[in-house]
């Protein structure tokens, strides 16, 4: 039996989501691209859409990269809501619409 170490298995096939209570949503017209979120999310489930066409706080924000959340791999740990210095994320139950 050849033994594979778990750092060469793409992480990226495993939907963690499952167990989450909580999301964050991200109000883009309060974002401001910092990606603060991005930096801080322990399970890298924060991507960078290159041509975003969300909401802006402002006009030079608009052609910004901005961050955006894969809910496949996001648990719900509330980490980049709490670390976004603009108050652009909130995390909300599970199921209920924002």
């Amino acid at each position: 039996m050849v033994m594979t170490p778990t750092s060469y298995y793409p992480t990226t096939n495993i939907k963690t989501s499952s167990w989450r209570t909580s999301k964050p949503v991200i109000d883009y017209s309060k974002c401001t691209r910092c990606m603060i979120c991005w930096k801080y999310c322990p399970d890298v489930a924060i991507d960078i859409d290159e041509n975003p066409k969300y909401a802006a706080p402002g006009e030079r924000f608009l052609k910004m990269e901005a961050p955006f959340i894969d809910y496949d791999h996001c648990k719900g740990c509330g980490i980049c809501a709490k670390e976004c210095p603009f108050d652009a994320i909130e995390m909300v139950r599970e199921g209920e619409d924002k």
